[in-house]
């Protein structure tokens, strides 16, 4: 079934909206935008016969069905800036060759929208479950997490929940997430800047030292998998001249400990488990008069130590006059790959596989069975909950990318694989 009008015009509304996390104002705890699209996406839904309700203006919800037992659908509703290198207006739902543009098509507009769909097609066609069905919409996912831990403290948990913010099949482990500072002292006489945000492969860093200006260029990419981008912080430090490197202990940490060295050789970390090995992301870079500064992002092992990647790291920076602050951490995550839900989950996959864009026999051999990722979801931070979806596994990803983008095809086919895991979940 394609997009209806409705579908696709809601769609619309909700990627025009540039709901990136701001400062906080009076009942706008993650800022204007994030607040703005929390309170369209609801009020729609209740327009359309759902019940919703909202937690401390951070999260929100709705829900069909009757019965105690309760199945959720976990997603998020903000956004990672644009950034640079769009060749569409990244806040407007765009069109082109079989493919929708946006940011949050992918992550994570798009498959709360898709779940929303599929919800809504199964209540207008009389699906009565012996369970509620509920939507729960979080508003700062890509900074901080709290808007679901909100939920998660306040809230009813479900009994089971998916959130579809990862890929396919089904994810049964997370990497533990780290994001530290590496902190100098100021710098007169050079200035710079780089990144967006600590889960983006930074595109574009700028340096200025007596007149002169060193520019380079990256390509985004989602810090969960680095490789799959051009980091500018890196790129720049190529760039420079020696004797400007010499100028500043964080230029020459960058370029003797960062730029051409692996992430296990960085962290100190040579674990390799069933979550994969250790990535790293230099992320953003900010060098003036007052401060000299370093976001990482680091997606380590599931059975690896986050304080001896640190004490590692804080040992190597030490000697270039640098310190080392822990600013954001999530633990690993590991669930029983096994267990009947996740057993459920497969199979619809597995039903459904062929649907997709780029199917090959192959894949069947390939991508069916649950799986590790290094990229952060609600799973780690809502009880009973397991990412399934959207992305296919062998596509590119499109997280946190410019032009992020889903084609046509395989949105329909994201609302039903969504429409099949609800009713088989709920007949669990």
């Amino acid at each position: 079934m394609d997009l209806n009008s409705f579908e696709y015009g809601f769609l619309s509304e909700m990627i025009s909206i540039p709901s990136v996390g701001g400062d906080p104002e009076p009942g706008c705890p993650y800022g204007k935008t994030s607040r703005e699209v929390l309170a369209r996406f609801l009020k729609t839904a209740d327009d359309n016969g759902f019940r919703t309700g909202t937690i401390d203006d951070k999260v929100g919800y709705l829900e069909f069905g009757k019965g105690k037992r309760l199945i959720g659908i976990v997603c998020h509703l903000d956004v990672v800036p644009a950034g640079k290198g769009w060749s569409f207006d990244p806040f407007k739902l765009t069109e082109s060759e079989g493919r929708l543009y946006g940011r949050g098509i992918v992550d994570d507009k798009g498959p709360a929208c898709a779940s929303f769909f599929a919800m809504k097609r199964l209540m207008d066609s009389g699906f009565d479950p012996d369970c509620r069905i509920r939507l729960i919409l979080g508003t700062d996912e890509e900074r901080t997490c709290d808007c679901v831990e909100t939920y998660a403290a306040k809230g009813e948990i479900p009994d089971f929940a998916i959130t579809p913010d990862g890929e396919y099949p089904v994810i049964f482990a997370e990497k533990g997430i780290l994001h530290i500072t590496i902190k100098g002292s100021g710098n007169s006489s050079i200035t710079a800047a780089g990144g967006d945000a600590a889960n983006m492969v930074p595109n574009y860093c700028e340096l200025t030292h007596g007149g002169m200006t060193y520019e380079a260029t990256g390509k985004i990419s989602h810090a969960s998998k680095p490789d799959g981008g051009i980091n500018a912080i890196t790129e720049l430090i190529s760039t420079l001249p020696g004797d400007v490197i010499e100028l500043s202990g964080m230029l020459r940490f960058i370029n003797d400990s960062i730029k051409d060295k692996d992430a296990q050789t960085f962290t100190g970390c040579d674990i390799e488990d069933i979550s994969g090995i250790i990535t790293y992301n230099p992320a953003i870079l900010k060098i003036g008069p007052d401060e000299e500064s370093l976001v990482i992002d680091i997606r380590y092992p599931v059975t690896s130590d986050k304080d001896e990647i640190i004490s590692h790291i804080a040992s190597d920076a030490g000697r270039y006059g640098l310190t080392v602050i822990e600013n954001n951490y999530m633990a690993p995550l590991f669930k029983d790959s096994e267990s009947r839900e996740i057993t459920v989950l497969t199979k619809v996959w597995s039903d459904n596989i062929s649907l997709f864009d780029g199917y090959d026999e192959s894949y069947k051999d390939k991508y069916l069975k649950p799986i590790a990722i290094g990229g952060g979801t609600y799973a780690r931070h809502m009880p009973n909950t397991i990412a399934f979806g959207i992305q296919t596994p062998w596509s590119e990803d499109q997280c946190h990318r410019s032009d992020e983008s889903i084609s046509i095809n395989d949105l329909k086919a994201n609302i039903k694989v969504l429409t099949e895991a609800i009713i088989a979940l709920s007949a669990l």
